[in-house]
């Protein structure tokens, strides 16, 4: 798998509901636990991975599902 192209990528929303919540990207990545600079590679798309524990820290901190702030987008 590691070999084959992807079709498609995963879109991270969290700028949309950062400005729902009224929240700050500083404020989150305090609640969450990881720096500011790991918070905006996500933000921006620029990370490779996530763990699923940061996903249900994010989630929590948002107050909202994983759908809520990732989204596939077909190449």
């Amino acid at each position: 798998m590691e070999n084959e192209e992807l079709k498609g990528e995963i879109i991270f929303n969290i700028d949309v509901m950062l400005a729902k919540r009224k929240m700050s990207l500083t404020e989150l990545a305090e609640k969450v636990g990881i720096t500011i600079a790991n918070m905006s590679i996500l933000k921006t798309g620029k990370a490779k991975a996530i763990k699923v524990a940061t996903l249900v820290k994010i989630c929590d901190a948002l107050d909202c599902q994983p759908g809520d702030i990732l989204e596939f987008r077909r190449k």
